[in-house]
């Protein structure tokens, strides 16, 4: 049986344990972080309890914390379902928009401020957009720190909040993004294995969250995913996406409106949600791609 070694044991874990060992591939946790690691014990430092060694054939994602992460890749030595180079190329968003506008992808207008910068280079990014504008950190998920702002004060508040959190010297991503704020959009995660879409949701808050203002509709931040079909503009533009970035597992999230869809974001460790929201041979899917990796 193929061994895969995965580094984290949340949803995505749980759910594809069973599956894929129908499958003849045998997924294990693998501790990478909060914890310590021996270096001298190589890839047995990731043996379970029950004794079986770290000999594991493929990794499912490079764990989650990126220091931790290579010292794991040196020991265990197996290649990834994207490895270290495909999850950085989607986890700064900024580097991500820039290779799909450079393909001629349609992205939302956005401009990366590397801090820390002078005001009047924050007031000239604001003035290239119709507020409201939408500031959110190059390298978080989940919606975390997005924030939207109406004029420029309130913008400039947010900014000085950023000069704070970045002043500590320790903070590794001093930029973060001015983006154009899309009212009443649509919001679609579509996923693909191997370049092919083989699911979609639409996120959407209640009615109640909507009318209290909330506008982030991140599952969450309690929006609710119901699985939807696409239309062949939608789906060229996700598998676009997946070929530009060359990801083969890959979470795309689309934003559409009356009169454009624009490619909002991207997850290279997506988390894998329940079967109904996928294509029959999800599974077969996933089993394939895992074993074209060895």
């Amino acid at each position: 049986m193929l061994r895969l070694a995965v580094p984290t044991d949340a949803e995505t874990y749980e759910r594809m344990q069973d599956p894929l060992a129908e499958r003849g591939i045998e997924a294990e946790y693998v501790q990478t972080a909060e914890r310590s690691i021996p270096i001298a014990e190589g890839r047995e430092v990731f043996a379970d309890d029950s004794g079986t060694n770290g000999g594991f054939d493929v990794g499912f994602v490079f764990p989650p914390r990126l220091a931790e992460g290579g010292i794991a890749d040196a020991l265990l030595d197996v290649p990834w379902v994207n490895g270290r180079e495909e999850v950085l190329r989607s986890r700064h968003k900024g580097e991500t928009l820039a290779h799909l506008s450079a393909a001629g992808l349609p992205v939302p207008e956005t401009v990366v401020i590397s801090n820390l910068v002078e005001e009047p280079t924050l007031r000239d990014a604001f003035g290239r957009f119709d507020p409201p504008v939408v500031v959110k950190p190059n390298s978080t998920t989940r919606g975390v720190g997005v924030a939207k702002a109406h004029d420029l004060d309130t913008f400039l508040g947010i900014c000085d909040y950023l000069d704070l959190v970045h002043d500590y010297r320790a903070t590794g991503d001093q930029s973060f993004l001015v983006q154009e704020f899309l009212a009443d959009a649509s919001d679609y995660r579509v996923m693909l294995v191997d370049g092919e879409v083989v699911g979609a949701v639409e996120r959407r808050l209640p009615e109640d969250a909507l009318a209290a203002g909330q506008w982030k509709h991140n599952v969450h931040r309690g929006a609710t995913a119901t699985p939807v079909g696409l239309d062949d503009e939608l789906r060229t533009l996700a598998e676009r996406t997946a070929e530009t970035l060359d990801i083969p597992w890959l979470g795309v999230d689309l934003l559409v409106t009356d009169d454009r869809a624009v490619v909002n974001e991207t997850n290279a460790r997506p988390t894998i949600d329940a079967a109904t929201k996928y294509r029959k041979g999800f599974w077969d899917d996933v089993a394939a791609l895992v074993r074209s990796q060895v």
